[in-house]
């Protein structure tokens, strides 16, 4: 739950992100290689989230035989 005194709909959020499995990632990045891709996703017309999410799914199934 959210520290301090969070506002009903901070909470609703944050219990609807728990159940539907959401969790947010930090990461150290080189701000040139974010500000690059960030405008590259821009003028691909694709949120930088969903290419992250694709580009981790692409690298996990290339990665499969190497895990097991």
């Amino acid at each position: 739950m959210p520290v301090g005194n969070p506002s009903k709909q901070t909470i609703a959020t944050k219990k609807y992100e728990k159940k539907a499995g959401w969790v947010s990632k930090s990461y150290k990045l080189k701000k040139e290689v974010v500000d690059d891709f960030a405008e590259a996703c821009e003028k691909a017309g694709v949120s930088a989230a969903g290419q992250l999410t694709q580009m981790m799914k692409e690298f996990i199934e290339q990665q499969k035989g190497h895990l097991e």
